[in-house]
């Protein structure tokens, strides 16, 4: 490893959030009809690394962490090539935004993890992360992230985008101006 562990961790860590901050703008961006091609080239490719350097730590045994790393490995290329393969022709806009929701989501479930990990007064609350605390927490973000599939499903609908990211005007909702 060329830095040493503390250096790679805040690296990786830092790969990590502007991947999920990245992440959440373009899930906005799909809810409300848009496409971002440069935070959503971002959100990709960071996702894709935070998942590489995750592997990259010393480890004896495989962990929740290595098998999350492995199914948004499989996820993200099927999102890259509904993108940048298939252009979002026919079903694979559907299954470019189902699979990008996904790889944002198991990186927000891996942020909540390292966050009960981290901060003492989360820790605190779920030392063994199988506490009510944690479990709640872990459910509260799947149902949200269900509901944020569902709205970027239905606000990227084929109809809804036009080129360049603007809705077109007949495809707006009554009162919506972009």
């Amino acid at each position: 490893m060329i830095f040493d562990i503390l250096t790679f961790t805040v690296i990786h860590t830092v790969i990590s959030l502007a991947g999920i901050l990245a992440g959440l703008v373009v899930a906005g961006a799909l809810v409300s009809g848009r496409r971002l091609d440069g935070w959503t080239g971002l959100f990709l490719w960071t996702t894709v690394l935070t998942n590489v350097t995750g592997f990259m730590f010393p480890f004896t045994t495989l962990i929740a962490s290595h098998y999350v790393g492995v199914v948004s490995l499989i996820i993200l290329p099927v999102a890259m090539y509904a993108l940048y393969g298939k252009h979002l022709a026919g079903g694979w806009r559907r299954i470019y935004v189902i699979s990008a929701i996904m790889a944002l989501y198991l990186n927000v479930f891996v942020l909540v993890v390292q966050l009960f990990r981290r901060i003492p007064a989360l820790l605190a609350t779920a030392p063994k992360q199988n506490e009510p605390t944690f479990v709640v927490t872990q459910l509260l973000t799947l149902a949200l992230f269900i509901w944020l599939g569902r709205a970027a499903v239905k606000g990227f609908a084929p109809a809804a985008v036009g080129v360049g990211g603007a809705v077109p005007a007949a495809a707006r909702p009554a009162g919506r101006m972009d």
